[in-house]
Parts: C-alpha cells; sequence; structure tokens
C-alpha cells in the first residue's frame, strides 16, 4: 500500500513539476521608444483675400532668391466634392512650381482689328495683345494661369510643345513686305508698344522668376516656320534698359572675333569639321537643329532666326564672324545647367 501511495505521490509531482515555466536564461532586450511624427504646423504664410468667393494672393509673396515659389501672385483652384468640405489648414505645399517657364513675343502681321477677331475669334491666342492705337491699355485675351494657343510646334532647349509652360505676348504689326527684288522689308515697331511691352514682359518675368533664357521670339523657337517678332524688334533695348531677355557682352565678342583674325573663317566656315561645331553651339544655346555637317535651307533658317535676335544687321542665315563670336559670346554668358 505503501508502495502505491508513493508511486501515486511521484506522478503527481512529476506532473506539476513539468507545467512550471521554464527560466528564460537569454537577456530581454529593452523595449524601443515609438516615437510619431510630428502633426504639420501651419504655415505662416499669409492668407489669400477671397472675393465673391474666390481666393486670391495678389501679390508675390515667394521668395524668388530661394526659388520658393509656393505662394505666388494668382487665383486659387479647388475642387469642391459634393459632401466634404476641402479646408487650406495646410496649404500650400513647398513641392511646386510655375507653370510659367517662357514668356514668347510676336508680332500678329495684321492690324488692331483683325488681330483682335483672330485672337479672339479663332483657333489662335494669346494672353496679352499689345495694341498699335497710342493708348495706355493691353488687352489681356488669356488667363495667365491657362494655356493660350500662340507657340504652336516649338522647342527651346529640352522643352517641346511651349503652348504648355509659356505666356505669349502678341503685338500689332504688319510684319514684312517684299521688295521688288524679293527681300523681306520688315515694319518698324511704335515707340509707345514697346514701352507696353516692356513694362508687360518685365512684370511677367517677375512674377515668375523667368530666366533671361526663356525670354524668346517665336521664331527662336519655331525657326522653320516663323520670322517674328522680326529683326526689328529692340531686344538689345529691353536687355539694357529693362534688364529683360539675353544679350551678349560686347568685350567678350570682340575677345572671339579677336581669335579669329588670320584664320579665313570666311573659307573655313563651310567645312564639315566648322560647320558641325556651329550646329552644335546654336543646339546648345537652345535651337532645335541637329549636327549634320552641311547647310540646307531648314538649318540656314535657325540661323537666320538666330541672326533676327542677336544679329540683326545681317539676316541672311549664312555663318559670317561676328555671327559666330556672338554665339559663342552667348554661350559662355548663358551655359546649359
Amino acid at each position: 500500500m505503501r508502495k502505491i501511495l508513493y508511486i501515486i505521490g511521484l506522478s503527481i509531482f512529476v506532473s506539476c513539476a513539468s507545467q512550471q515555466p521554464t527560466k528564460n536564461t537569454t537577456t530581454n532586450p529593452k523595449p524601443t521608444t515609438v516615437t510619431t511624427a510630428p502633426k504639420p504646423t501651419t504655415p505662416t504664410y499669409p492668407k489669400p483675400i477671397t472675393i465673391q468667393g474666390v481666393e486670391f494672393y495678389t501679390t508675390n509673396i515667394a521668395d524668388i532668391t530661394k526659388n520658393d515659389n509656393t505662394v505666388s501672385y494668382g487665383s486659387i483652384v479647388s475642387a469642391k466634392p459634393a459632401g466634404y468640405k476641402v479646408v487650406k489648414t495646410y496649404f500650400p505645399a513647398i513641392g511646386q512650381n510655375f507653370r510659367q517657364k517662357y514668356l514668347i513675343l510676336h508680332y500678329t502681321a495684321l492690324d488692331d482689328d483683325k488681330s483682335l477677331m483672330v485672337l479672339t475669334q479663332q483657333s489662335v491666342s494669346s494672353h496679352y495683345l499689345v495694341n498699335n492705337l497710342g493708348n495706355n491699355e493691353i488687352y489681356q485675351l488669356v488667363d495667365e494661369n491657362k494655356r493660350a494657343y500662340h507657340a504652336g510646334n516649338s522647342s527651346w532647349r529640352s522643352d517641346k510643345m511651349l503652348n504648355d509652360t509659356s505666356i505669349g505676348i502678341e503685338i500689332v504689326n504688319n510684319g514684312y513686305t517684299t521688295d521688288s527684288i524679293g527681300n523681306r522689308v520688315f515694319v518698324a515697331f511704335e515707340e509707345a508698344q514697346i514701352k507696353k511691352v516692356a513694362a508687360l514682359a518685365k512684370d511677367i518675368v517677375t512674377r515668375y522668376n523667368i530666366p533671361p533664357t526663356n525670354v524668346l521670339a517665336h521664331s527662336d523657337i519655331a525657326p522653320l516656320r516663323k520670322q517674328d517678332p522680326g529683326p526689328l524688334f529692340p531686344w538689345k533695348r529691353l536687355y539694357e534698359q529693362y534688364q529683360i531677355g539675353m544679350w551678349y557682352d560686347e568685350v567678350v565678342k570682340q575677345n572671339f572675333m579677336s581669335q579669329l583674325v588670320n584664320t579665313n573663317f570666311e573659307i573655313n566656315s563651310n567645312t564639315s569639321t566648322m560647320i558641325i561645331k556651329i550646329q552644335a553651339a546654336l543646339n546648345q544655346l537652345g535651337y532645335d537643329i541637329s549636327p549634320s555637317g552641311t547647310w540646307d535651307t531648314n538649318n540656314r533658317k535657325v540661323v537666320e532666326a538666330f541672326q533676327f535676335h542677336f544679329r540683326p544687321e545681317k539676316f541672311d542665315g549664312i555663318v559670317d564672324a561676328e555671327t559666330w563670336a556672338i554665339l559663342q559670346a552667348l554661350n559662355q554668358k548663358y551655359p546649359l545647367k
């Protein structure tokens, strides 16, 4: 009997011992501290004003020196989803920029009335029209936040179809006529128009931080089909008096000219090697031209467009020593970034 009780007791002890937790010989890691990201703070930017339910920033208060375009002149377009409220507690985000990267200048090749009719009633348009009536009015035809149909098939540096990224200014001007021997005779711009264009362009490039390399002629971005605003448009004056657009430094140009003395440039410029070099330099500046080593009708039109803008005294599409020196001076001053 004792043996039976002893066996039963022993079995109970073993069973209970097997159910005891085993001692953990490993060191438990210290619990990690979970940190939550701080909630975004409300921006300190000034609030827009509201007029008849539409919100506006009436001035550009962005820090242009830091390429901070978050709070910029213009209206704010917002969604209105049914049953929900869109709030601007954390508006605006830093990660944004302007649609408006380019300013493109044109002439209409029409008088005032026809220019207005075509630009407002047909499938071509511009953001602004500078009339030739001698008054202080500039017509706005398209909202700056929207695309106007003024540039068409166009290219500059790495950008294509510049309607998407540009503001267009049309200037009332009859363009050119052809004389008895087939030469183009361009029509001069009125002084009042130049002052209007300068004031308007200055306002636009300042608000949108448009760089000098992106203030262009229609002929610059579409040289195979366009001549406007032509060789009589005063690009140098806009640069010198209003700090608008590109222009070369005369001293640098003269330095490049001096390097061409006694080099027989007029002859060497027609060698395949030199032609490729010139075409590559035009492409570097921004023109849509592929180095081919030959001069044909199309790439001579590119040279002509360059001369319209930067060498208006000579726009025959032939690269002389001065044209080449100007092109090199421009590329030195405005390198690709």
